[in-house]
């Protein structure tokens, strides 16, 4: 049953038919002794951008990629009959009880006709004038005036607590049928722009460049704003009409009170509205409250008796009665100071609902609770009459769909004690919004109707929340947890933010670790609608490791499916957004930094031999090392590069060495087939497997004879011999001959040759496994042309091997280099081995 429709049953009225009485089920039996089962959980599925968002409120919302078949179709808008229920809606409720005939609008002629014509050429307007001037009086009859103007006709909007974002989502859900779609930015701001209206804005709180963007998104729209004297001006190219509302003349003053009292007024109450006039800068508030209290003084004048047989205000304090009803005339008239502040006096001569409702009003910050929930505020069945008394007497003014107290109401009554127990009412009113909210009776647009008044208890509340008892959650969060799905479901989006995070404060005050992860997520899926994918991800991060601390899998489960999404959306790997931070623009920057020296070449072109049969090797710069912080994966990557690499320049070596045999091979003077030696060559075959790699020291066939060994590239990319034994691809790891030209310790018969670019001597460094390391900081030049000397042979000991950078070849007349690249294995047909080198 809806909790604000009462049902024969709550009157006494269920069993006067004659009709048989129908027996309940047996659930309906159960809930009367509170043991029924908990009522579903009310979800609501609605299309947000590309987003599918589920709204859940037990785990927390569930948000997807919206799949083809569920992206709604581009909205229609509503016909004219459907316009007019939205207009309807749009407006405040009319109070219970006998209608009062609405007071006319005076003195406000000119600014009336100067506004319809400016809207009727299309241009914007805004009124400003002080709280209580009459605006919203003004722009009523103006709206009137202006039905026909436009083709969409005239929406009426309020931007009281409202950004230009949530208006235009207003004016598009005002004027197109678009139920459970929320629209991109995109989307929204097309949708808007084909929107021809007029529309009434009502409590314009921003101006400057927010103002300018609701322009701009809306050009074939007609505005008429309304805006007190303190918000700030539209800027100079927004192109807006400024109209102000001066206060009304004394003669207009008078006029306003007869009609509001309904009667003229006598020569001492018209020296008492004069004055009232003076003191008041003719403001039309000041006047329709002045009646008021002028017809609650007739009906003192009217005597008890009177108000004893209708019973109408029996609640009426005694002391605030005449004594005897002959004695009425006596009754005087307010005093000045009564009259410049109203309020106390007016609400001491309401009923007792009426006084009960204005607290409530007072400790909600102003808002004044719909009249649906009056009666189970107060604890009065007929409380919601209450409104009605507040109308009249100018205590309270519509605001949009609802109504607040009027402008300097609420301190005057703060003034005379009715804040005094203003956290027992505003506890009383969150307790009874919670169980409204969550009722699966109540629709969330009823729910978005009633925002106003459920954030103010959530503001209230949040900064004091304690549990009531021990185990007991606290009011705040209780209500925050109702309140907010019905707001996500129910497109009120800046709402439902904000009672997430009052929740979200709410629950950490009351140490409720379960309600802080919910409040968490929902902040998160909230984000990423929003396309504020940096807040998302700190909010669903927080959610999850709460949830983790509290074992809940369902929700961290919830949780981790949004941040995928917001992974995706940004661009950024799940596995590195934990580690977001400083090192991650460098590890990209370091990725895709060019190597110092260019990009290798892998097949180099191979330079002609010269005359002098000087064959100068390519230069094959080597990538650079991979980034130690980029992780596993970037190591690997950089090992790939570097073989990759490295047989590149095996077959660059190759072919280099091909080609130098074969020009060489016709200048010398012998037969190389004549000069080779009874014992093989060192290097081991090309169809082995291998990939060129001298064997390993003490193995069979193994002669001890100097072989031209690939070493590692130098640090300016160059490739000749190098000192560092460090095995490359394909070499084997255990302790082998020297670098090139290298006699082996064990080899006491070796001659080697010495010649002026030979290295010194060093010590063989222990092999090693890891990547290729650079060699000695001067490392000598390859390539150039050498000067023939004489060399001597010298008889090296065993323990003192020496070291030369000339490769054992056959003798030839002219001076022959040959300079290999890394891995390039020697030929048994061009390294004969049975003659000694000579140069």
């Amino acid at each position: 049953m809806d909790p604000n429709t009462t049902g024969p049953e709550e009157y006494g009225h269920d069993g006067d038919t004659g009709a048989p009485r129908q027996r309940p089920p047996r659930e309906s039996l159960t809930s009367d002794f509170g043991h029924h089962a908990p009522a579903l959980a009310r979800t609501v599925q609605l299309v947000s951008g590309d987003f599918l968002l589920t709204v859940n409120p037990v785990d927390g919302s569930e948000i997807e990629p919206c799949p083809p078949a569920e992206r709604p179709a581009r909205p229609a808008k509503l016909t004219e009959a459907e316009r007019a229920e939205v207009g309807r809606a749009a407006r405040p409720p009319v109070p219970p009880g006998p209608a009062r005939p609405a007071l006319p609008l005076l003195a406000r002629q000119d600014e009336r006709e100067t506004l319809v014509r400016l809207l009727a050429r299309g241009r914007s307007v805004r009124v400003t004038g002080p709280a209580g001037s009459g605006r919203t009086r003004l722009l009523d009859v103006v709206a009137e005036d202006c039905a026909d103007l436009a083709p969409d006709g005239v929406v009426r909007l309020n931007g009281l607590r409202r950004s230009a974002d949530d208006l235009l989502h207003d004016l598009f859900y005002a004027v197109h049928n678009a139920p459970l779609h929320r629209p991109e930015r995109a989307e929204l701001v097309e949708c808007v722009r084909g929107i021809g209206a007029v529309v009434v804005l009502d409590d314009l709180e921003f101006g400057g460049a927010a103002l300018d963007e609701l322009l701009d998104a809306t050009p074939e729209c007609a505005f008429l704003f309304a805006a007190a004297p303190d918000v700030p001006e539209p800027s100079a190219d927004a192109g807006i009409e400024e109209v102000a509302l001066p206060g009304l003349d004394r003669a207009a003053g008078l006029d306003l009170i007869e009609h509001a009292v309904g009667r003229r007024l006598t020569e001492d109450e018209s020296n008492w509205a004069g004055d009232l006039w003076f003191e008041s800068e003719g403001l039309p508030l000041r006047f329709v409250q002045a009646g008021a209290l002028l017809r609650q003084r007739d009906r003192l004048r009217a005597g008890a008796g009177a108000v004893d047989e209708f019973g109408v205000f029996e609640d009426v304090r005694p002391d605030e009665v005449p004594s005897d009803p002959a004695d009425g005339d006596e009754v005087p008239l307010p005093s000045l100071g009564e009259a410049a502040a109203p309020a106390p006096l007016l609400a001491s001569r309401l009923s007792a609902s009426a006084r009960a409702t204005l607290r409530f009003a007072v400790a909600l910050g102003g808002e004044v609770p719909h009249q649906a929930h009056l009666p189970a505020l107060v604890g009065d069945t007929h409380a919601d009459a209450a409104l009605g008394e507040l109308v009249a007497c100018g205590l309270v003014s519509p605001a949009g769909s609802r109504y607040r107290l009027a402008a300097g109401v609420p301190a005057q009554l703060e003034a005379a004690g009715y804040a005094d127990e203003a956290e027992a009412q505003v506890r009383a009113a969150a307790q009874h919004y919670a169980w409204w909210a969550g009722h699966p009776s109540v629709t969330p647009a009823r729910v978005c109707a009633e925002a106003d008044a459920v954030l103010a208890a959530l503001a209230v509340l949040s900064p004091l929340t304690s549990a009531t008892t021990e185990g007991e959650p606290s009011t705040a969060v209780q209500l925050a947890r109702t309140a907010a799905p019905a707001f996500a479901a129910g497109l009120h989006w800046s709402a439902w933010e904000k009672a997430l995070r009052a929740g979200t404060e709410a629950a950490r005050l009351a140490g409720d670790v379960g309600e802080q992860a919910y409040f968490h997520h929902e902040l998160g899926v909230h984000a990423l609608c929003a396309g504020q994918l940096d807040r998302s991800r700190a909010e669903l991060e927080a959610s999850i490791g709460l949830r983790g601390a509290l074992a809940d899998k369902r929700g961290a489960v919830a949780g981790r499916r949004a941040l995928a999404l917001v992974a995706d959306r940004s661009g950024i790997p799940l596995s590195l957004m934990a580690t977001m931070g400083d090192d991650l623009p460098e590890v990209h920057h370091e990725e895709s930094a060019s190597p110092p020296r260019g990009v290798p070449t892998a097949f180099p072109q191979l330079q002609p031999p010269t005359d002098t049969a000087l064959v100068v090797s390519r230069t094959v710069p080597s990538p650079p090392p991979s980034p130690a912080r980029a992780g596993g994966g970037l190591r690997g990557l950089a090992r790939r590069n570097l073989v990759a690499a490295g047989a590149g320049a095996l077959l660059v070596a190759v072919l280099g060495t091909v080609v130098t045999l074969g020009a060489t091979s016709e200048n010398d003077a012998g037969t190389p087939s004549e000069n080779v030696g009874v014992n093989p060559s060192a290097s081991q075959g090309i169809d082995d497997g291998s990939l060129g790699a001298e064997p390993a020291a003490g193995d069979e066939g193994d002669t001890g004879e100097a072989t031209s060994r690939p070493t590692d590239p130098g640090p300016d990319g160059t490739l000749g011999t190098s000192d560092d034994p460090t095995p490359t691809a394909g070499e084997s790891a255990e302790p082998s001959a020297g670098p090139s030209g290298t006699t082996k310790p064990d080899d006491p018969t070796r001659t080697p040759s010495t010649s002026p670019t030979s290295s010194p001597t060093k010590s063989t460094k222990p092999p090693t496994t890891t990547s290729p390391a650079p060699s000695d900081p001067d490392p000598e030049p390859t390539g150039t042309e050498t000067t023939p000397e004489p060399t001597e042979t010298v008889t090296t000991p065993p323990e003192e091997p020496s070291t030369s950078d000339s490769a054992s070849g056959p003798a030839a007349s002219t001076p022959v280099q040959t300079s290999t690249s890394a891995g390039a294995p020697q030929s048994s047909a061009g390294t004969p081995s049975g003659s000694q080198p000579v140069i």
